[in-house]
């Protein structure tokens, strides 16, 4: 048996120890990009053989959680895809102010930069006040990031640039206050979202959302996994509703596709018929 084939046996035997144990199930995860990440954690814990990873998982639970940690992707930055954003104002923005109250679920918000974004262009189009929003992710130490709100100030004059090519209608340091090497966001952005660990893979339905955000999330998906959350994820939308997803992100052979329309194709802004 190659070394190769061997690798997937003892991911196997992983991932079942993994969910008969902590009931996180990432089978259904793209199988080479898994592979990678499990072979570099391997080398963060000092061990051999994926197999090795099966006893230390199990029994050390700080372990699992820079497992969780490593498996999690926590790839983000405040005004990701400017280009997204301005659609988002332009064309979504316009939709939500139709409803008295406006419900928005931010799926798989890793540290929450994009959630914060959001939060700004709510803030700037007079519809924060009428929102409330749940940002969620599996992973508790990305979690905590997030509801903390406080990012390295290196990030900034980036942050800065994303800001403005999205549409942004002041400076985003007017946002938040620097702290030594830190930028703290104001409070005023946090106190519409409710944090909370929600897992795509296995949980359910998140209640009847006007709007849906779940990008950059379903490319570390096989197709069956991608097919199950985009169900969970068009089932949490009311009627109308609309879900938006990564642009290197699709449909295409996704049965859910019957029940949407698409509103912005090029952003991957689709909305629910009914």
């Amino acid at each position: 048996m190659s070394t190769d084939s061997k690798d997937v046996l003892e991911l196997s035997l992983l991932l079942d120890a993994i969910e008969r144990h902590y009931g996180y199930d990432f089978h259904n995860y793209a199988r080479a990009s898994l592979l990678r990440r499990v072979r570099k954690f391997l080398g963060q814990v000092n061990r051999s053989y994926i197999s090795d990873l099966i006893s230390l998982l199990l029994y050390d639970e700080n372990s699992f959680s820079l497992f969780v940690k490593q498996l999690s992707v926590p790839v983000t930055e405040m005004f990701r895809d400017p280009d997204f954003f301005q659609v988002l104002r332009t064309q979504v923005i316009p939709v939500l102010k139709t409803y008295p109250f406006i419900k928005i679920w931010h799926a798989g918000c890793a540290t929450g930069e994009e959630v914060y974004s959001m939060v700004i262009v709510l803030e700037e189009e007079g519809l924060l006040d009428r929102c409330q929003i749940y940002a969620t992710d599996f992973n508790d130490q990305a979690l905590s990031i997030a509801r903390k709100g406080i990012y390295s100030s290196k990030q900034l004059e980036r942050y800065e640039g994303n800001y403005r090519q999205s549409g942004g209608q002041t400076q985003l340091s007017d946002y938040g206050y620097q702290m030594y090497d830190s930028f703290k966001l104001n409070d005023r952005l946090s106190k519409k979202i409710t944090f909370a660990n929600h897992n795509l893979v296995t949980d359910g339905v998140f209640g009847e959302m006007n709007l849906v955000l779940c990008r950059n999330v379903l490319i570390y998906f096989n197709q069956i996994l991608q097919e199950r959350v985009l169900g969970t994820l068009v089932d949490s939308l009311c009627p109308f509703g609309i879900l938006c997803i990564g642009k290197r992100e699709n449909l295409r052979f996704c049965k859910v596709a019957e029940r949407l329309e698409s509103l912005d194709l090029c952003q991957r802004i689709y909305r629910k018929k009914e």
